[in-house]
């Protein structure tokens, strides 16, 4: 691998030099010889050897020199020289004739001098690679932006042909009805003239030649217009453009304050993510997410670049955080790719922000002709149901209740109406089989509607099973084994339990809200 031989290219395995075979790096990150690098090139795109990941480029010499690497080359190399001397070390034998002691420190601190010098020209030769190649990025995505630009153009032109042509039948079929029109009041006019027997033969018959012309006109008129490919194609154009066009919210000649560019201590992209208002991937952290303390934080949930990551032997399992109406929510973890610029957090430390006292979970509902509902659950503060239910909304186990079916409504329409649902195994009402060794506890009961219990209980094999209550229960009566209660979206789920079929019901989403 690169990491034992770095002075030599990954690809093929020739040490790189200040020719064909010198490193470049590519804007992920891999470096390569120029060489290899050309030779990957095809069609204008080059794809990573290590990672696949997919750059636009003509030539090697888009990318930036890695002057990082040449310096370790040549600090290796010089090792090796050094190593191969076979000539044994003198002893200190003081100052050359003629140079004092004094002398020889001055030029001594001379070379240490020179030596941190070229240690901070090869950091920010370095630095300028990065941020070269960060140029070239930008650059390729102008290039694929304009390429996008010319496309709506073109389109836009596309539309206009067709309103062309069907403007010009317009006018076509405009012109054959007013002729139309003009005969049929010429004829009207001549019935009124006419004084013999052969004359009304021959002018009905003008008539109904006119008439058949005129009504043939009419026809070809329903038919022909409106032409659905050209107003679908205009207005389809028109919105997309107008999109794009509102979209567009910065001023081209605007010009960014430019005081701190001068600030020595910032690294060169330091203050390009300063400027950008974009965080490294590696800096992020839970404090700065649960407290939204920066703005581009903020901007990047927006925007669904901030994900929650965990590792097992199986792979990479990846959650998204949103926000809405103020609320940061944590999704389930998934076995989904992860984007190349997300910024990545670790479950555990996300979660770890939970607070037993105000854990909140939320399921989303849909079924057909309905929009998505969100259910918030507070749930009861440490109990083994809680947890276990934290776990199949959050993924952590491996199972979760998205994609589950509310599975049955009892005594619908009565007191204690209730319904059943969270069979992540079987989707049928059979499985549902606990998370947690031990669940028994110390449960509260509860007969008010929004109450969430255990359905079959605690020491059931099928307990991960939950029901909501809809309806308050009477004559004292109450469910035992309650895990929390729903605090908002109460009304989604009586909705739910009015539909048709219940089992048309499903949590399409699930998850907690996280405290800020």
């Amino acid at each position: 691998m690169m990491d034992n031989k770095p002075e030599e290219c990954s690809v093929c395995f020739n040490d790189y030099d200040d020719n064909q075979l010198r490193p470049r790096t590519l804007p992920c990150g891999h470096t390569f010889c120029s060489q290899c690098i050309d030779n990957a090139i095809k069609n204008g795109q080059l794809t990573c050897p290590s990672c696949r990941a997919e750059h636009a480029a003509t030539a090697a010499t888009q990318f930036p020199i890695s002057y990082a690497v040449e310096a370790l080359v040549r600090k290796l190399k010089n090792i090796q020289l050094t190593t191969e001397e076979v000539v044994p070390a003198k002893p200190y034998e003081g100052p050359a004739r003629g140079i004092s002691k004094k002398l020889h420190s001055m030029v001594e601190e001379q070379k240490s001098f020179i030596s941190i010098l070229i240690t901070s020209c090869e950091e920010v030769l370095s630095q300028l690679g990065e941020y070269r190649g960060q140029l070239g990025d930008w650059k390729t995505h102008h290039l694929q932006l304009q390429d996008r630009l010319y496309a709506l153009v073109e389109q836009n032109k596309s539309a206009m042909q067709l309103l062309e042509l069907e403007d010009t039948s317009v006018v076509d079929m405009t012109t054959h009805g007013e002729e139309g029109k003009t005969q049929l009041q010429a004829m009207l006019g001549s019935l009124d003239t006419v004084n013999t027997a052969q004359e009304v033969f021959m002018t009905i018959n003008e008539v109904d030649q006119c008439n058949m012309e005129v009504e043939n006109w009419l026809r070809k008129c329903q038919e022909l217009f409106p032409d659905v490919k050209t107003v679908h194609t205009s207005v389809k154009v028109q919105e997309t453009i107008k999109e794009a066009l509102e979209m567009m919210t910065t001023e081209t000649g605007a010009t960014a304050d430019s005081e701190h560019l001068g600030d020595s201590a910032s690294s060169i992209m330091n203050k390009v993510q300063e400027i950008t208002g974009e965080i490294p991937q590696k800096q992020l952290t839970v404090e700065d997410l649960r407290r939204m303390v920066r703005e581009p934080v903020k901007r990047l949930v927006e925007a669904g670049r901030v994900l929650a990551v965990q590792e097992d032997q199986d792979g990479r399992c990846s959650a998204r955080i949103t926000l809405q109406d103020g609320q940061l929510y944590l999704h389930p973890l998934l076995r989904q790719p992860t984007p190349t610029h997300a910024h990545t957090l670790q479950e555990s430390e996300v979660v770890g922000v939970l607070e037993p006292s105000c854990t909140l979970a939320f399921l989303d509902l849909r079924w057909a002709g309905s929009t998505r509902g969100r259910v918030t659950i507070r749930l009861t503060p440490d109990t083994p149901l809680a947890r276990q239910f934290v776990l199949l909304c959050t993924g952590q186990r491996g199972h979760t209740y998205r994609n589950t079916k509310l599975l049955q409504v009892w005594d619908k329409g009565e007191p204690g109406e209730c319904v059943r649902g969270g069979d992540y195994e079987s989707n049928d009402g059979k499985g549902g089989a606990p998370l947690l060794p031990d669940l028994q506890g110390q449960y509260r009961e509860s007969g008010r509607a929004g109450a969430v219990w255990a359905w079959w209980g605690p020491g059931d094999p099928t307990s991960a099973q939950f029901a909501i209550t809809t309806r308050d229960l009477q004559d004292g009566r109450q469910w035992s084994d309650v895990l929390g209660d729903v605090v908002s979206g109460l009304d989604v789920v009586r909705a739910a339990v009015n539909h048709s079929d219940i089992k048309e019901v499903t949590v399409v989403d699930c998850g907690v809200v996280l405290p800020l």
